[in-house]
């Protein structure tokens, strides 16, 4: 079984910017973090600073971006996850212990065969 990439983050330096690569092309992102609920939040930034997406907050298991439509995301999904699928939320306990922001290049089982 192959195993996901995840893109490791210092919880202790958020607000956190960094550039990333992903497919072949490389973007900036920022995680913040907002106390009042306990949450996490992403922007997405392209090489020239431009914003693409502006606070796109993290929930367990839903990819990043999943409702925009946007030819300039990521390629490949990120979906905050926990492999254990132990935790319920994101939260300033498990992030970064038992709950990742994973980068979705594995192909399931059977995922080529098309239609099921």
């Amino acid at each position: 079984m192959a195993t996901r990439d995840y893109i490791p983050i210092d919880i202790e330096d958020i607000p956190q910017q960094f550039e990333i690569d992903l497919a072949d092309s490389t973007f900036v992102f920022q995680i913040n973090y907002n106390e009042t609920d306990d949450s996490y939040s992403i922007d997405l930034y392209d090489m020239d600073m431009e914003p693409i997406v502006l606070g796109e907050k993290m929930i367990l298991n839903v990819p990043l971006w999943d409702d925009i439509i946007d030819n300039r995301l990521p390629a490949p999904s990120i979906i905050p996850m926990d492999e254990s699928n132990t935790e319920t939320r994101i939260s300033s306990v498990n992030f970064m212990k038992t709950t990742f922001l994973y980068i979705d290049d594995v192909a399931e089982e059977g995922e080529e065969d098309g239609d099921e």
